[in-house]
């Protein structure tokens, strides 16, 4: 018989397509989860194990939407509400795997209260820098058929191409230099627990070599 769990990872499986948000970074986010929970004190696994596997699963609809108008994170804590009911998740623990769906998010005014939540949060901001950060950039970056290049940096791009929820609204106008400069070189400052801010600044280090180095490559100076 499937447990909760192996049926949470199946409609998993189901629900993402989208390159850099499968169900590889769906992992990669619930192992972190594990291993930051080691260091942390009075954790509920049973919180943050179902949040950790269905905190994406409203970012494939959030990507088709062009309007800028979807946040997968409070699309997502409805989606898994439903999911947890049919799986007989009691009242209580659905409405704290929901406040950490809905907090997960970077470009986001909800914040994180429970350990579960700040725990979900930094593990997934972790798999957006460092060598894993670089190929998921890139792969959307050629997803969305994004510009290599800073050429397309300019003062008014946030306001005019950032959604009242902080999501972008035409993903393909972004860039990786762009996801740089306004995300990636700030999220060791905005983690929470310590050993997260530990590894978040060892990644960070590989990340700003990367990107100094391929500006030079890309002017064709070195």
């Amino acid at each position: 018989m499937e447990t909760k769990i192996e049926k949470i990872k199946n409609i998993m499986k189901r629900e993402l397509s989208c390159s850099a948000h499968n169900l590889d970074h769906v992992m990669r986010v619930h192992n972190m989860c594990i291993f930051l929970s080691h260091h942390e004190e009075n954790v509920d696994l049973d919180v943050l194990i179902p949040a950790a596997l269905l905190h994406d699963i409203a970012r494939v609809i959030e990507s088709k939407d062009k309007s800028g108008g979807t946040d997968h994170a409070i699309l997502g804590s409805e989606m898994a509400e439903d999911i947890l009911k049919d799986l007989d998740y009691d009242d209580k623990k659905i409405k704290e795997i929901k406040h950490c769906i809905i907090t997960h998010r970077y470009r986001s005014g909800n914040e994180p209260k429970t350990i579960e939540a700040k725990i979900l949060f930094d593990a997934d901001k972790l798999d957006v820098i460092g060598s894993i950060g670089i190929a998921r950039t890139f792969m959307l970056a050629g997803q969305f058929g994004q510009n290599l290049s800073k050429d397309n940096m300019v003062d008014d791009y946030k306001s005019t191409n950032t959604s009242e929820n902080g999501r972008l609204k035409d993903v393909s106008k972004h860039s990786p230099f762009m996801e740089y400069e306004d995300k990636f070189k700030h999220v060791p400052k905005k983690l929470y627990t310590k050993k997260a801010k530990e590894i978040g600044e060892k990644r960070l280090k590989i990340m700003d070599d990367f990107f100094k180095s391929l500006e030079l490559e890309i002017k064709g100076i070195e």
